[in-house]
């Protein structure tokens, strides 16, 4: 595509957003939101928590219904602890769609699922949501909320997340993985990255192939990690891209730790060639690495295409019940 077509995806109207001049956004965008429900009587059941009230940061709990059952009580759940995607500067662990999402992850599995909500761009630039996400952790490690201490198996621990929630679940586990004592109890057995949001200098061929797609063209992606980056980095930048040498050192690590990682990915997604290369790098590293890639399916499709959703949960449930723990 000509620089010219590229320039008439207008990426600001694309997200409904307008930067202001002291560097806030306005978003226009309102998506729906479902509250939380603890009714015992539902099939599944929801609660917030909050986790720093300065940052206004928070959990949004999913239980099945079924662990509170008598005959469950010894029986303990795995827990996903999950980030939404958005490309770091939308969205929210409220909005009806995750909600929807990890609501049905729950059932399925079945697990215990906490989403996190954590600060956005440009008002809160990179590493605050990595740094949200590993508090996040924290929390989760020390809290009394009845729902983790008696129903959530702390020792069988997934990061988890979609999209840009993908890349803070990535950068967040390899953060702390050189200090994994420091959570224990929680022990965390793998990551699964659901069309990981990484970004880079150089192009990839999804990107140049795929420059004018519908659901996220290169010039809004670029846009997501200027208002998401620190002031004044490209995307080769340590917080964007995973081959930046502080990362790739801790790979070892990694496969030393046993963890496994799970990559998603779809054929109609820009983002899908850096994901096939992800997957190549960890091998390389000696990690063990399931990937699940589907030639079709653009980005975020699993939010509105309830058979895909149900597939996808499908292959987390597999890769979490074949864990040794």
């Amino acid at each position: 595509m000509s620089h010219q077509q590229q320039q008439s995806i207008d990426p600001y109207r694309h997200l409904d957003v307008v930067l202001n001049p002291n560097g806030t956004l306005t978003r226009s965008r309102h998506l729906p939101i479902t509250p939380p429900n603890s009714d015992p009587t539902l099939p599944l059941l929801t609660k917030d928590i909050t986790i720093n009230p300065q940052n206004n940061t928070w959990l949004r709990l999913f239980l099945p219904q079924t662990a509170l059952s008598s005959n469950a009580e010894h029986q303990k759940l795995p827990l996903i602890i999950f980030f939404h995607g958005s490309g770091f500067v939308v969205a929210s662990a409220a909005n009806t769609m995750f909600h929807h999402f990890c609501s049905a992850m729950s059932a399925a599995v079945p697990a215990v699922v906490a989403s996190v909500e954590y600060r956005l761009a440009p008002e809160h630039r990179l590493p605050a949501a990595y740094d949200d996400a590993v508090e996040a952790l924290e929390f989760v490690r020390n809290s009394q909320e009845e729902w983790l201490t008696k129903h959530a198996d702390l020792g069988n621990c997934y990061i988890m997340g979609n999209s840009a929630g993908a890349t803070i679940a990535y950068f967040a586990g390899l953060r702390v993985a050189d200090t994994l004592r420091d959570l224990e109890p929680l022990k965390i057995q793998g990551l699964i990255l659901r069309q990981v949001f990484f970004g880079g200098v150089q192009r990839c061929g999804s990107e140049v192939r795929l420059e004018n797609d519908g659901v996220l063209p290169l010039s809004v992606a670029d846009l997501l990690w200027e208002l998401a980056l620190p002031v004044g980095v490209d995307r080769d930048h340590e917080y964007a891209n995973p081959r930046a040498e502080k990362w790739v050192g801790k790979l070892g690590r990694v496969r030393d730790l046993g963890w496994r990682v799970l990559v998603s990915g779809n054929g109609g997604d820009p983002l899908i060639d850096r994901e096939k290369e992800l997957v190549e790098m960890l091998k390389e590293k000696g990690v063990e690495v399931d990937s699940d890639f589907e030639e079709e399916g653009c980005h975020g499709v699993e939010y509105g295409d309830e058979s895909k959703a149900t597939k996808f949960i499908q292959v987390v449930k597999h890769f979490v019940s074949s864990s040794d723990v």
